[in-house]
């Protein structure tokens, strides 16, 4: 086994205020990384990798025993992600078992608006717009396009879901997340083009391959749908030709920001105007462009500037019936800089106070930050009497 998955590796930070109780977070599936925090500091580990392989969950256990000893006082909580087959959530259950305090479950993308209420001290009502590749929603379906309100302060435990990107059929279910081009398909179907799916893509994948995806979608099945942003990505990759299978996570969005990263500095001033988070028919409009260098920047292009527009239009409004005046950004999508900037230009036009992770990363190694925080907030005794204190504008979820 390789050195450095055999060494626990533990580096502190330090918030703004001090966490509310002590607890450990044992983070997400993908990009794993656990924390501690204690009174205003935060024990972080080394970033272990996604949990899909055995000699990373061994490191996560490692990681959790290193953390436990920095401890300054017996845990109040272990905080974990909603997904109940992650080995991060299963080792959290084990674990809080074994020290007799309470394991608590931590919507994925609620913690991820939690990182900068905890890393910046944020005690007002926020909206928070979080973008990613998947989350397990309180529903049972998959995330990851999503706009909330949280409380803010000692209840940032409380949230809603305020409102979704429009979820997308994933044919081949995960199979979806690594050939773009079914996603690119099931925007065809939503369209109403789903006898396009053949004639267009079997001569990428494959006749069988491309029927058996129309067949799927026709008849709905493995096909579980998903607001996720990265889906849109990748449906907007395969839309243009950009992308078919992708060899490494987030290859088509890579792609499709580097096309219009591009395209945009030879056409300055060019915007797409959007005041929906259904991008179904823009799609349609990606899928009709010709195929060449030229277009598909103009496409990707398209895609992004409309993503940020349909989110700054529909944040605005609810900021607006929640008298909110500050927007909270997380999720892997805001490495994403053309979109992250456009948006923010659209949000600080519209009068909002714009806030994301600084010193912490925006994705999933950054996640269990917002767990530990928000689980901190739920387990205080303090968090009742503030939550008695603020008007019914939600309920903990």
């Amino acid at each position: 086994m390789p050195t450095d998955l055999m060494t626990s590796q533990v580096h502190s930070s330090r918030l703004p205020a001090p966490a509310p109780a002590r607890v450990l977070a044992c983070g997400a599936y993908l990009k794993n990384r656990a924390c501690l925090i204690d009174g205003d500091t935060v024990y972080w580990s080394r970033v272990h990798g996604d949990l899909g392989k055995a000699a990373h969950c061994e490191a996560l256990e490692r990681s959790v025993e290193t953390l436990l000893s920095q401890a300054t006082g017996p845990l109040h909580a272990v905080a974990h992600d909603l997904h109940p087959d992650f080995h991060s959530t299963r080792l959290a259950l084990s674990l809080a078992h074994e020290l007799g305090v309470p394991a608590q479950g931590v919507q994925h993308h609620h913690a991820h608006i939690g990182v900068t209420l905890a890393e910046q001290a944020l005690a007002s009502p926020v909206i928070g717009i979080a973008l990613d590749g998947v989350g397990l929603g309180t529903d049972g379906t998959a995330w990851g396009g999503e706009l909330l309100w949280l409380d803010g302060g000692l209840a940032a435990h409380r949230w809603l879901r305020l409102d979704h990107l429009t979820p997308l059929p994933m044919p081949g279910a995960d199979m979806a997340a690594r050939e773009p081009w079914r996603m690119a398909a099931a925007a065809l179907h939503a369209l109403g083009r789903g006898n396009e799916i053949v004639p267009r893509f079997a001569p990428l994948v494959g006749a069988t391959v491309a029927q058996g995806v129309q067949t799927l979608l026709q008849r709905q099945l493995q096909c579980p749908v998903s607001s996720s942003a990265g889906r849109w990505f990748d449906a907007a990759a395969g839309a243009l030709g950009l992308s078919v299978r992708q060899a490494f996570e987030a290859e088509a969005a890579i792609s499709l920001e580097k096309q219009a990263r591009e395209w945009l500095l030879s056409h300055p001033g060019f915007s797409c105007p959007w005041q929906s988070l259904d991008l179904t028919q823009l799609l349609g409009e990606l899928l009709d462009l010709p195929q060449n260098p030229e277009t598909q920047g103009q496409g990707a292009a398209m895609f992004h500037l409309a993503l940020a527009s349909g989110l700054a239009y529909r944040t605005l409004e609810l900021a607006q019936a929640k008298a909110s005046s500050v927007v909270v950004l997380g999720g892997g999508c805001f490495v994403n800089r053309v979109l992250r900037d456009a948006l923010i230009d659209q949000l600080r036009l519209g009068g909002q106070t714009v806030y994301q992770p600084q010193d912490t990363p925006c994705g999933d190694a950054g996640l269990a930050l917002g767990q530990a925080w928000i689980a901190a907030c739920k387990v205080h005794p303090d968090a009742m009497s503030a939550q008695a204190l603020r008007s019914p504008l939600a309920v903990e979820v």
